[in-house]
């Protein structure tokens, strides 16, 4: 009995650990034969729309994550809405993300088919994984080699969000929980919340906190820094003006998220409860103290992300255009 017991427990450690069928199948060098100069195109790409503006990089790194956390990165969100099917990116909690980052993507779709040995063979969900680095890369923060082989996924539902993405109200436990369904680690949440150093939301997900019932604002934030929201986004505001995430450096991928994390200056519940709980303040601490460790971290947490929910094989397909199933 109890041999079979420690052979169960090996079989569990074992298959927990195995990634998905799917992201075992990716690799650094999946167009090699296919599209070798994909990586440059698609740089090219990012960088002519990074000119342009530089909304293109906190857009389009949002855009990875809301497709990764809710049928995995597979281009979903960027299917248009139909008379017959309200699509992914219609969801409430979607609407707010910039038309910079469907943009980039679209742009960069269309300079690698424009290429005629790589029309239709590039999805459009490694299109958006590896002008999601790029991105990053453009706005001073680390660039890392990208997994590749993902296919393009077959549904897009405004249903299929429901419950899928975190909130600006959660807690370490919330995080953690919802996280931990993709296989990703606290530290790994931490580090991706980094990427809030570059990031933008509007009035409206953050005012419960700097107005509270008798002119008060949430205990956990900075005096001076609920003044400034709230001279910036008055009781009377348009709620979708756009406030930046990171107050000192917004155009730059730094940790100083993490910095003013230890200020009392995190946005939502969700950043400052990083630094609030104990669990997780001594990571917030080394990434504020050590840029390379933040991004070492990143790299390695949006990694991890980019092999969620990967289609592969018959699971999904390579879109001619990224809005629309083929």
């Amino acid at each position: 009995m109890a041999k079979e017991l420690l052979l169960l427990l090996i079989f569990l450690v074992l298959t927990l650990g195995l990634p998905s069928p799917g992201a075992a199948q990716l690799r650094y060098n999946y167009y090699a034969s296919t599209c070798p100069n994909v990586e440059n195109i698609v740089r090219n790409a990012v960088a002519a729309k990074f000119r342009q503006t530089f909304v293109t990089v906190p857009a389009t790194v949002r855009l990875f994550f809301h497709d990764c956390f809710v049928q995995g990165c597979d281009a979903s969100i960027i299917i248009a809405s139909t008379p017959s099917n309200r699509a992914e990116k219609d969801n409430p909690d979607n609407l707010s993300l910039a038309g910079d980052g469907f943009d980039t993507v679209m742009k960069a779709k269309a300079a690698v088919d424009a290429d005629p040995k790589c029309r239709n063979m590039v999805s459009c969900a490694d299109i958006l994984a590896l002008a999601t680095r790029d991105a990053i890369a453009l706005a001073g923060g680390p660039s890392y080699a990208v997994e590749l082989g993902r296919k393009d996924g077959l549904s897009s539902t405004a249903q299929s969000v429901a419950g899928k993405l975190p909130q600006p109200t959660f807690s370490l436990d919330q995080l953690n929980s919802l996280f931990a369904s993709h296989g990703l680690t606290q530290t790994d949440l931490i580090a991706l919340s980094g990427a809030h150093t570059v990031g933008f939301s509007h009035c409206n997900r953050f005012s419960s906190r700097i107005y509270k019932p008798n002119n008060g604002v949430d205990p956990s934030m900075n005096r001076t820094y609920a003044a400034q929201l709230r001279g910036m986004c008055p009781t009377n505001v348009d709620p979708t003006i756009a406030i930046n995430m990171d107050p000192e450096t917004p155009k730059s991928f730094d940790n100083a998220y993490f910095q003013n994390l230890q200020r009392g200056m995190g946005l939502f519940t969700s950043d400052q409860s990083l630094f609030a709980d104990r669990r997780s303040r001594p990571t917030v601490n080394t990434f504020a103290g050590n840029k390379f460790a933040f991004e070492r971290a990143f790299v390695t947490a949006i990694t991890k992300l980019g092999r969620v929910g990967v289609k592969t094989g018959q699971q999904g397909n390579i879109r001619r255009d990224c809005s629309m199933f083929n």
